[in-house]
């Protein structure tokens, strides 16, 4: 029973919520934004395997968890402390951060696996749970006369988005956790960032504000602190 309360709750969190909310909040946020604000989740995963007492942790990765949470907090309001006392957020940046959670608790939660099974087998399993709590949602979303327009672009991208973001990814995460464990896997997160904003700037021609680079220097303090506080652990 444990176990399949454990299936249950990594198929809710990484693609019933994870999945979903992700591509749902790119419609409103910038995409730089949002790689950046997923850039937090190393350190988050650090923050619910302390939590949930998976791995050990110490006040460098606490103190990073804190920074880079306050980097989250620039990005959203555009370092405007204005928008944080009306409670004015764009509603992509907010569930993003609901994303982020989602991820970080499911990253966390792969290293209490007990049971035996082939990394692909785990994956199908994580999968199925998930779309099994993904139907209602998107039943409701028929129902709202939202209709699925079938064509060759959309047919591209989702072919690239299941075999790249959807199969590959995951199987390499669930591969690596398994190896290096949670703490030291999340901390390749930060590479996103990295990549997906030249690639804003190059493809979408998005600008890079001066609250990104705010955010984005106290994301990485945040990582490097937890990094640092990993080091001293061993």
């Amino acid at each position: 029973m444990d176990n399949v309360k454990l299936i249950a709750i990594l198929g809710i969190t990484s693609i019933t919520v994870f999945n979903s909310i992700v591509y749902y909040s790119l419609n409103f946020t910038q995409i730089i934004s949002g790689v950046l604000m997923i850039s937090t989740i190393p350190v988050m995963i650090i923050f619910f395997c302390w939590i949930f007492r998976i791995e050990k942790t110490n006040l460098y990765q606490i103190l990073g968890v804190i920074f880079s949470l306050f980097g989250v907090i620039v990005i959203i309001t555009k370092a405007d402390l204005g928008t944080l006392l009306n409670l004015n957020f764009n509603k992509g940046d907010l569930w993003m951060v609901v994303a982020m959670f989602s991820w970080a608790i499911y990253s966390a939660l792969l290293r209490k696996k007990k049971f035996e099974l082939s990394h692909i087998a785990f994956l199908q399993t994580i999968i199925t749970a998930g779309l099994i709590f993904l139907l209602p949602a998107y039943i409701l979303e028929i129902m709202l006369g939202h209709k699925l327009n079938v064509h060759i672009p959309f047919l591209l991208t989702l072919g690239y988005v299941v075999l790249f973001p959807g199969l590959a990814s995951f199987f390499f995460w669930i591969k690596g956790i398994s190896i290096i464990g949670s703490n030291r896997s999340g901390i390749f997160l930060h590479l996103i960032p990295i990549f997906s904003t030249l690639m804003a700037i190059i493809i979408f021609k998005e600008k890079f504000m001066i609250f990104h680079f705010i955010g984005a220097t106290f994301i990485i303090a945040g990582i490097v602190l937890s990094a640092k506080g990993r080091i001293i652990a061993k």
